[in-house]
């Protein structure tokens, strides 16, 4: 093994086993929960014709309430392109 030095307290691997476990879990939520947002998204394009690319990105500005930072960034993003293409 590289160096690692696994604890020989059957207590202590206990605990790490267990903290391996809630990791575990952890994923499987967040693998659900994101299972659940492309089934939204998938809705959301099935019954409004809402593409799923534009509204992932309304979610996340939605979400994170930051419509003035992704209108920025996208004016700074637009600048340079214009910049290197034009």
């Amino acid at each position: 093994m590289a160096n690692v030095i696994i604890p020989s307290s059957p207590d202590d691997r206990q605990k790490i086993k267990g903290a391996l476990q809630e990791f575990s879990n952890s994923l499987t939520r967040i693998e659900a929960e994101q299972d659940l947002q492309k089934e939204i998204l998938k809705g959301l394009e099935e019954d409004y014709d809402l593409p799923k690319k534009y509204m992932r990105k309304v979610a996340r500005v939605f979400h994170k309430q930051n419509l003035n930072e992704f209108k920025a960034e996208a004016m700074e993003v637009e600048d340079i392109y214009e910049s290197i293409v034009d």
